[in-house]
């Protein structure tokens, strides 16, 4: 009798501390993060982040699609039905001013604000804004640089070491009969290289961003974007930026530029870390890693400033989170300068912080983290309007194909396209 009263007090205390034990799990937040496929960087930060809260909150990681346009449209819906599972989102810079304008972002605290931002890059910053406040918190950034084929610009006659122009990488591929790889495609990767483009110039495609749709001014009707149109109008037109150009995204411009025709090349830093794992697997000799350079995105014309395309991702906090404050905390430990260099070393991402750029492990993977770091110094954000959406799908419709572009014609109809479409007289 004894032994099953022992017996059933220790059941009762088992259960109890289980029970004990789901109470205490049940009463740690669970904070959603959503964030864009990489690979699986952002999984293990959130890792980090949950062991190192100490028992506070931890950190679960949901997929948005793959490509931004999809990510936007699927929290924008959801935070206009105030979803309260979108505690933390990992946001393209360009949707930014689109969530924080109805006030889908909570406010960021401005000692979260302090810390986040001390030794971030002020395109970084720039892009995390809106209306003069930051919104968001910069994760990591990212550039384009232009690479080349040393080789070619050598048999060509060109000095990298100085800034050059479109004009001249494009002389300079014609005179060995050689193709330039840029993005010509019907998508996001055209509206970088036209905002690009028209910055360097000393332009803006919205020279009043903060107005309201029917207001909005653009400035592509102007020297400025004429200069944009005639570059891209003269790529498209010669043939020099290959056959594939108006299909041409980040990766096929990549193949074109390690194939026998490149020479010049326009993109973002991944295509170093792709380029080295193709040379390990054997698909590239390494001759071809030998052969590639890297500078300054080219200048519009002579005596032009350099305007680099700038990207990255953010981090946005959910308006109707249940738990802002611990998301906070999160997002502070997930942009540490240590998190981001490990990320930018293992998933090819540039860090926002500059700290980031001194890590070993950064400078390793990535040889021209100097000059990464130095053009997001100079990079430009796309313009930053809650309609961005209408002025990207806009752009795409009228800049395309890159061989239709017209300086005299195409500036005038993507701005009448565009108005109109912010007047609600025309359907994109």
């Amino acid at each position: 009798m004894r032994r099953r009263r022992l017996v059933g007090a220790g059941l009762a205390l088992a259960v109890a501390a289980g029970i004990a034990a789901c109470s205490a799990e049940a009463s740690t937040p669970t904070l959603t993060w959503y964030i864009n496929p990489d690979n699986g960087g952002q999984a293990e930060i959130a890792k980090q982040c949950t062991q190192e809260a100490g028992g506070k909150y931890k950190i679960e990681t949901a997929l948005l699609p793959r490509d931004a346009a999809s990510q936007r449209e699927q929290l924008a819906r959801r935070l206009a039905a105030k979803d309260s599972s979108i505690d933390i989102m990992s946001l393209d810079p360009p949707f930014i001013p689109e969530l924080a304008e109805p006030g889908f972002l909570a406010p960021v605290p401005q000692d979260v604000a302090q810390k986040t931002t001390d030794g971030v890059v002020q395109g970084a910053i720039d892009g995390a804004s809106w209306k003069g406040e930051l919104v968001t918190v910069p994760f990591w950034a990212n550039t384009q640089l232009l690479w080349y084929r040393k080789s070619v610009a050598e048999a060509a006659g060109l000095d990298m070491s100085k800034p050059v122009t479109w004009q001249q990488i494009e002389d300079a591929a014609k005179s060995q009969d050689k193709l330039l790889a840029v993005q010509g495609a019907k998508a996001e990767s055209l509206t970088v290289w036209i905002n690009a483009l028209v910055a360097s110039a000393g332009g803006q495609i919205v020279t009043n961003p903060e107005a309201p749709g029917t207001e909005m001014q653009l400035g592509l009707e102007s020297d400025a974007g004429r200069k944009a149109a005639q570059i891209i109008g003269d790529i498209g037109k010669s043939g020099i930026g290959g056959p594939s150009l108006p299909t041409a995204d980040e990766s096929a411009s990549l193949t074109l530029f390690q194939g026998d025709k490149g020479s010049f090349m326009v993109n973002w830093p991944f295509v170093w870390s792709s380029t080295v794992t193709g040379v390990e697997q054997g698909t590239f000799d390494k001759a071809l890693l030998d052969d590639i350079g890297w500078t300054t995105y080219p200048l519009t014309d002579e005596g032009s400033k350099p305007a680099p395309p700038y990207g990255g991702i953010n981090l946005g906090v959910g308006a109707f989170s249940k738990h802002p404050d611990f998301a906070y905390q999160a997002v502070e430990c997930i942009v540490t300068p240590e998190h981001q260099a490990t990320y930018f070393a293992t998933n090819g991402n540039p860090a926002a912080n500059t700290k980031a750029y001194e890590d070993p492990k950064v400078q390793e993977a990535y040889p021209m983290y100097q000059e990464i770091r130095d053009s997001l110094q100079q990079a430009v954000p796309r313009p930053q309007t809650p309609y961005y959406n209408e002025v990207s799908t806009g752009l795409q419709q009228t800049w395309y194909p890159p061989s239709s572009v017209n300086p005299d014609t195409t500036p005038q109809k993507s701005t009448d396209l565009i108005t109109s479409v912010l007047r609600g007289e025309s359907l994109l």
